[in-house]
């Protein structure tokens, strides 16, 4: 079996993606591993000009702090596309993801389904394995 050298984690900063990266930081605390935080951005939002990167960054160093992670060994990796597809890509270079978490739901359009689209679709086709978390 490989060694588990690198866990991407999905993050909206939804409070299921949160619950995600504190679980990848436990594990990556007990298997001595890297983390990467994946968070897509999509078309809209570069149309409209947002920029999220100020906010997921201070809530990941919230995150670390939180949970007493050290950010060294913490990476944010910020990409254009849907989430899932973001995802995916993880797993290949230059992230070369051993494992990918996401939370069980995200700020999607559909409130009280027990499993986001991301979520299924990411367990569907991931070529690594996928830990999804559930809401807590």
């Amino acid at each position: 079996m490989k060694t588990l050298e690198t866990i991407a984690v999905g993050f909206d900063d939804s409070p299921d993606s949160r619950a995600a990266v504190r679980w990848a930081f436990s594990l990556a605390s007990r298997v001595d591993a890297r983390v990467v935080i994946v968070h897509a951005v999509g078309l809209m939002d570069r149309f409209e000009g947002r920029d999220d990167a100020p906010e997921i960054e201070e809530s990941l160093h919230r995150l670390c702090d939180d949970c007493d992670f050290d950010r060294e060994h913490v990476r944010i990796h910020i990409a254009n596309g849907d989430a899932c597809s973001v995802l995916l890509r993880a797993a290949n270079d230059p992230i070369a993801a051993d494992l990918l978490v996401v939370g069980s739901r995200g700020q999607g359009k559909h409130p009280g389904l027990l499993l986001g689209s991301t979520s299924l679709e990411l367990a569907e086709h991931a070529t690594v394995p996928v830990v999804i978390v559930p809401t807590l």
